[in-house]
């Protein structure tokens, strides 16, 4: 599909609108080293991946309320930290030329909605749609979330451009049917140096 026939825009949050990779990397490494594990191998899967899937990963033995302790810990970490989180290069130019365009946007994350809009928040971004993985049944790569913003949108996914930066968040974007662009090298439909370059494509 080409960018002219993009009827609307489905963005991930952490390290695709929010720089927050400096408090993602902080906050899972404290983690980590609490519970005894190695906070390199927790952050090689923690970025995009729902919280409580890398907690159910890592600490496979625990009992549920230990398990729903453990994921509280990293909301926590993660929630009091914003102390440097940012919009990523070219977000505001984005979302402007979105909404000089008409065209509308959302947001969905793999973070709760207390976080998610914290960090929102902290770089200047206030999405009139915010879909979370405390809306969906199945977290990313499953589909659902981008399903479901498609259709608080009003537009049909196949119709829409999903903009992701994780592995996990580009398997939900194409699971979903979605034309997909990916930044930080990751291989999408649409590759991309940062939102800079997607300005220019909805403006040639």
């Amino acid at each position: 599909m080409e960018i002219r026939d993009i009827r609307a825009v489905l963005f991930d949050m952490d390290g695709t609108l929010v720089d927050s990779d400096a408090v993602v990397d902080r906050s899972w490494s404290t983690w980590a080293t609490e519970y005894g594990l190695s906070p390199a191998e927790v952050l090689a899967v923690a970025h995009g991946n729902p919280a409580a899937a890398t907690v159910a990963q890592f600490l496979p033995d625990l009992t549920d309320s230990e398990r729903a302790a453990a994921g509280t810990r990293v909301l926590e970490l993660e929630t009091d930290d914003v102390s440097d989180v940012v919009p990523t290069p070219g977000a505001h130019e984005l979302i402007a030329t979105l909404e000089r365009l008409g065209l509308p946007w959302a947001v969905y994350t793999s973070a709760p909605d207390v976080l998610a809009k914290v960090r929102l928040a902290a770089a200047g971004i206030a999405p009139s749609i915010l879909v979370t993985i405390d809306d969906v049944a199945y977290g990313k790569p499953n589909p659902e979330g981008y399903l479901r913003a498609a259709e608080l949108v009003g537009v049909e996914i196949q119709r829409c451009l999903v903009v992701e930066d994780t592995p996990v968040g580009l398997a939900a974007g194409k699971a979903s049917g979605a034309t997909t662009a990916g930044v930080k090298g990751i291989p999408a439909d649409i590759r991309l140096p940062d939102l800079h370059r997607l300005v220019q494509l909805f403006t040639e």
